[in-house]
């Protein structure tokens, strides 16, 4: 089926056709759903490579996450791809399962497949492609990691704020005995969350105990973590998990272990995804703002018709605590 046999059944121009596919908000209501209605009727599949090389650009996002099981993830995503979906873009996406070889290939064939944009929202990076993406001139944006150039900007979160606030809101509350997990701690933000954890706990508690445990970024890796630490004998009063998701999974592991949280030990996360909230008890948390995030991303990839182009930059996002019921006093000994 062709474009034009699509205009011919809908009873409108070619051209009228064109403008539906690539714009629809440029054409009213009942036309827009006529040729609609024809294009389904026909099986009618633009060639969208084709349609890019034709007018000289794309209408395409490329959108590559760290791990779409990951709700913080998912969010930031489903953020970007509604700003997409606003303003005439598609996105297609790709999941990396934290793999350095796995972004590279999924950055490439974007780049081949010519995008209008590229985000790339994660933790694993191979630097090679920094100079890769400067080389296609295509617009990106690295969430966590990567390097402002003339066609790159950085959204990168404070997460050594974030972690500080969580040891000395604990601190404060009678907490010397702490646990820590994580998961791929050879990546350069979780590293980071890790050695922030080590070095405020060392700075505002010289006297504190602290373990590390890695796992599986996942609910069964937050609990399996927990596991571990409980079966190796360590009782902390606080466990502090490098996310929400991990930290839910432990909290799963304490209360199946007859652990009273926060009674017997306190959990804190980080993110703030939904989930934190519904659980129980509810999470004490590190908000990140993955709505202002993703909108972010969007306007650095597709500045509005009436504003320039953002000024390449690196974006330091600042954390909040957010206190709920999953802390409490620590408990006497």
């Amino acid at each position: 089926m062709t474009l034009a046999e699509v205009a011919k059944l809908a009873g409108v121009s070619s051209a009228t056709v064109s403008r539906v596919l690539n714009n629809p908000q440029a054409v009213k209501s009942t036309t827009r759903a006529r040729v609609i209605r024809a294009a389904r009727e026909l099986n009618y599949h633009p060639n969208l490579h084709a349609r890019s090389l034709a007018v000289g650009s794309s209408r395409t996002l490329g959108i590559v996450l760290s791990n779409m099981e990951n709700p913080f993830f998912f969010d930031i995503f489903r953020t970007l791809e509604s700003c997409a979906r606003a303003e005439g873009y598609e996105a297609v996406v790709a999941n990396t399962g934290y793999r350095p070889e796995q972004l590279v290939a999924s950055v490439r064939l974007m780049i081949g497949w010519r995008v209008a944009g590229l985000a790339a929202i994660v933790s694993e990076m191979d630097y090679e492609l920094i100079d890769v993406i400067t080389d296609s001139r295509i617009p990106c944006v690295f969430y966590d990691v990567g390097t402002p150039k003339r066609n790159i900007t950085n959204v990168k979160v404070d997460y050594r704020s974030g972690i500080e606030k969580v040891v000395q809101y604990l601190h404060g509350l009678g907490h010397s005995e702490f646990a820590f997990i994580g998961h791929h701690a050879a990546l350069s933000p979780i590293n980071e969350r890790r050695n922030a954890v080590l070095d405020v706990v060392a700075k505002l508690v010289p006297h504190a105990q602290i373990n590390v445990k890695e796992g599986v970024d996942s609910l069964d890796g937050g609990r399996e973590a927990v596991r571990e630490l409980l079966d190796s004998g360590l009782r902390p009063t606080a466990v502090i998990s490098v996310n929400d998701l991990m930290a839910v999974g432990a909290m799963r592991e304490l209360q199946a272990r007859g652990l009273r949280i926060p009674q017997d030990v306190s959990v804190t996360g980080f993110d703030n995804i939904r989930l934190s909230e519904f659980c129980s008890p509810p999470l004490t948390t590190i908000h990140i703002p993955r709505d202002e995030i993703g909108r972010t991303i969007f306007e650095h990839l597709v500045p509005a018709p009436k504003r320039p182009r953002v000024k390449r930059r690196e974006i330091l996002v600042s954390p909040e605590l957010i206190i709920r019921e999953s802390t409490g006093p620590a408990p006497s000994r």
